[in-house]
């Protein structure tokens, strides 16, 4: 009966597994609730997961639908001078189109979708090239990706945490290093991202790019993967041991955020009171994780995302970005999916996990109900702070003929925005995330495999 109901809140591991760790495990905690609340919430969803299930549908509607997808085809790459890494982060994204002001823009023609599509790839060396793409077998994701719902939500004034903070801290590696939450990613210009493969990260465009110009700590960009503690043998220098471990991270062109800490401790040779606050110190952090810093190969953003190829209601649909590591990782990673509209999933519930800046080395997990969406974007209300933009939006969804459940990214979280709800200037906020369309599936698809003919379907 609970796996009954846990199948259709959706979230049968994340809530019921994070629920039991509440009584196990006091370093899971949920925003500022009493940790005496939590089970009592988890029974609550419960609950109201039983008045609901009468009108839920069948199991069998809550599959992955399946498309055949467009072909994003290379037209020609030509070479363009280097980017001078000079943009600062954006305190404030820019005011976004809403659903009833998109309704007002004309549809785009094939040649637009073309333009918007085609793409900049910076290299680590600094360098820079321009690919304009074709786009094939256009007529299905255009009928099938568009649902613009008239906007009901109502004004708030708070901006990125929305009345009780409803966020759950990961602190514990025995969670933050088991999937689904091992495959977000620590961006080192300040944001979050989402594995793709063992090798490519998804995240947004801003964490990268202002629209005119390249942050300048995407000059040297690196991602962070949580990782356990290693155990490191007593005074040896082999695997394992402080010189093996150092010269690892050489190789790897990263920093462990820990090795400060680590220095300051391998220069105390004296006993007593160093040797016991060392002991505390490791006793104190026998759980946390650390990162593993890995050098970014290239980096890919649609051209959609320029202001100057854009206009500034388009700019984004097209905040996403992917990024290819030097060395693949041995993490599971999490596949990309599509749905023509997540109001129709259970719950209306959407799932992401990032580092938010007010929560610093520690893993945010966090869940909510969309409010409205259009065929490009997704407005919703989940609690968030800076650091968790460019996380990857998931839900869980049967895969066809099959039992068994899968999570898929749906879209990229890009933050909190000011929307034009109705087409005259009047504000309203959300937490928006860009959603995945066939379109951008078949793009990002080929960015990952550089193989259109591996991208047929979702």
């Amino acid at each position: 009966m609970l796996r009954q109901m846990a199948v259709f809140l959706g979230v049968k591991h994340e809530w019921f597994s994070l629920a039991a760790s509440c009584r196990a495990r006091p370093t899971l905690t949920m925003g500022l609730v009493p940790r005496s609340l939590l089970v009592p919430l988890a029974v609550l969803a419960v609950v109201v997961a039983a008045s609901l299930a009468e009108q839920a549908p069948a199991e069998d509607e809550y599959t992955w639908p399946q498309w055949e997808l467009p072909l994003v085809r290379t037209r020609r790459t030509v070479a363009l001078s280097s980017p001078s890494f000079s943009a600062r982060p954006q305190a404030e994204l820019s005011a976004t189109c809403g659903i009833e002001c998109q309704r007002r823009l004309p549809e785009p023609s094939l040649l637009d979708l073309e333009q918007f599509l085609s793409y900049e790839t910076v290299y680590e060396n600094g360098t820079r090239t321009l690919t304009s793409v074709s786009v094939q077998g256009l007529d299905a994701p255009v009928r099938n990706s568009s649902s613009r719902p008239a906007s009901s939500a109502k004004s708030r004034r708070k901006r990125e945490v929305y009345g009780m903070d409803t966020r759950f801290t990961i602190a514990d590696k025995l969670y933050s290093t088991k999937y689904p939450f091992s495959t977000t990613v620590k961006i080192s210009t300040g944001c979050s991202g989402v594995l793709l493969s063992p090798k490519h990260v998804l995240t947004a465009a801003h964490c990268i790019h202002d629209g005119r110009d390249y942050l300048s700590g995407a000059q040297k960009l690196r991602v962070g993967i949580l990782k356990e503690k290693s155990r490191r043998g007593k005074g040896g220098k082999g695997k394992g041991g402080r010189g093996g471990k150092g010269k690892r991270r050489k190789e790897e062109g990263g920093k462990d955020e820990e090795q400060p800490e680590e220095n300051q401790e391998k220069g105390k040779k004296g006993k007593g009171k160093g040797r016991k606050s060392r002991s505390r110190r490791s006793a104190d952090k026998a759980d946390k994780p650390s990162f593993k810093w890995t050098r970014v190969k290239q980096t890919q953003v649609p051209k959609g995302w320029f202001k100057g190829g854009a206009s500034e209601g388009v700019a984004a649909d097209y905040d996403y970005a992917v990024l290819e590591l030097k060395k693949a990782q041995k993490v599971k990673h999490m596949d990309l999916g599509v749905v023509p509209s997540v109001k129709k999933l259970p719950a209306s519930r959407i799932h992401f996990s990032g580092f938010d800046d007010d929560r610093p080395g520690n893993l945010v997990y966090r869940f909510c109900s969309v409010s409205e969406e259009s065929k490009d974007l997704l407005y919703q209300y989940c609690d968030a702070e800076a650091g968790s933009s460019g996380s990857g939006v998931y839900v869980r969804l049967k895969e066809p003929g099959k039992k068994r459940w899968k999570r898929k990214i749906i879209g990229v979280f890009t933050g909190h925005r000011w929307v034009d709800a109705n087409g005259n200037g009047e504000q309203q906020d959300f937490n928006v995330a860009v959603r995945i369309t066939p379109l951008k599936y078949a793009q990002i698809c080929y960015w990952v495999h550089g193989d259109s003919s591996q991208c047929r379907a979702a």
